[in-house]
């Protein structure tokens, strides 16, 4: 078989069982799967009793082949030997560490990450007796943590909302030193621009929702790796049920083809929108992995392809005024999401942390003035130009 670059993979992987002769992978409806005969249903249940993946299947629950595609073609762009879709990039994580955690046993978890995963941590599973460490995002601060008990290790790179780049040869390495099983949030920068698993990480979480889907009209998450270790997912979700549609397969199928397209796009206009933005007095400080002053820059260089088209900045602002910038936006809606051909914009203060008081978000560094904006792959000189317009409008 020819070997297959990524630009190539994100238009044929995965879609090579199609039995209908059309040219896309059809929507498979069906919840219910039949058997032509009862050999075949036998045949069909050792192979699933040896746990060895195979397209068939025998319900809905369990599997689908619309669905199966877009796992195919997920495994071979970020280099595993499986994929497990499931309902939502939340859902990845939870059972991710569901799968694999135990009461007693200890996640470090850089703390850097998106609320809700950090929420999960520090609520459920230290419910559940698992032992819970945050710490920076940097390698150091991940190997001082380490304790006997230490199950695994999970990480955004870059993170959410401050873009710091984890080291994930140092952690991969880590992790097989002390036979530790290693995660990667790697959302941010889609397989385009990092693979983690390549850099000796054991496995890679995604949501689907952002820039895989790419087009802001579906939800779903990923966690890819050796089909051995993606396995135990596989088999909890057959109980929990968090499951996708094969509609919203067919969505992420299509949308796949043209990531390599959109992501060299959106790297351009992040990048573009970050050096504007760092040049302006009414800017405090830009975050973005791409610019030689974010901390992790030269990590960033050596790991990554590209540098994403997610840029946090903190506006010379309190509450409203940052507020009064981001109505002033024209080309970006306010929206939570990112990743989509259209630019969004967020306040975290108050989309992401509205329920907490000042002090607590300034606890978490979540400060009045912190604005994430999403570029979209419209024109970078429009992206800037509405940019120069709106923060004209921040009156002191």
């Amino acid at each position: 078989m020819l070997s297959q670059q990524l630009d190539t993979l994100t238009v044929h992987a995965g879609e090579d069982g199609n039995s209908y002769g059309s040219v896309t992978t059809p929507v498979v409806r069906s919840a219910p799967f039949v058997f032509a005969t009862t050999a075949d249903l036998i045949s069909f249940m050792a192979q699933k009793e040896g746990r060895r993946t195979t397209d068939r299947v025998e319900y809905g629950r369990y599997g689908n082949p619309t669905v199966r595609a877009a796992e195919k073609k997920l495994a071979a762009l970020d280099g595993g030997e499986d994929a497990v879709l499931l309902s939502s990039g939340m859902a990845a994580i939870t059972t991710l560490f569901l799968a694999y955690l135990r009461p007693g046993d200890h996640l470090l978890m850089t703390n850097d990450v998106y609320r809700r995963s950090r929420q999960f941590g520090e609520t459920f599973l230290r419910q559940m007796g698992i032992q819970v460490s945050m710490v920076p995002p940097q390698v150091e601060a991940v190997a001082a943590a380490l304790r006997p008990e230490t199950r695994m290790i999970f990480s955004e790179t870059p993170t959410n909302p401050f873009l710091r780049v984890v080291d994930v040869d140092a952690i991969g390495r880590l992790g097989r030193e002390r036979g530790i099983l290693t995660a990667i949030d790697a959302t941010f920068a889609t397989p385009v621009n990092l693979r983690p698993l390549a850099h000796g990480v054991d496995l890679v979480v995604h949501s689907v929702t952002k820039y895989l889907g790419g087009h802001n009209d579906l939800i779903a998450g990923v966690v890819i790796g050796a089909e051995a270790k993606v396995q135990p997912l596989r088999t909890l979700q057959g109980i929990l049920g968090n499951i996708i549609s094969p509609d919203t397969a067919y969505l992420l199928l299509r949308g796949l083809k043209t990531l390599s397209l959109r992501v060299r796009r959106q790297n351009e206009n992040g990048l573009a929108v970050a050096s504007f933005l760092e040049g302006e007095a009414k800017v405090a400080k830009v975050y973005y992995p791409g610019l030689p002053s974010h901390p992790d820059y030269e990590v960033a260089q050596r790991q990554m392809d590209g540098f994403g088209g997610v840029v946090s900045f903190m506006l010379h602002a309190d509450l409203m005024q940052t507020a009064h910038f981001v109505d002033a936006l024209q080309l970006s809606a306010i929206a939570p999401s990112l990743g989509g051909v259209e630019s969004l914009v967020s306040q975290p203060a108050l989309i992401s942390y509205y329920g907490l008081t000042a002090t607590e978000r300034q606890a978490l560094g979540i400060c009045d003035g912190l604005v994430r904006f999403s570029a979209g792959i419209e024109d970078s000189d429009d992206l800037i130009a509405d940019f120069v317009q709106a923060l004209e409008r921040i009156v002191y």
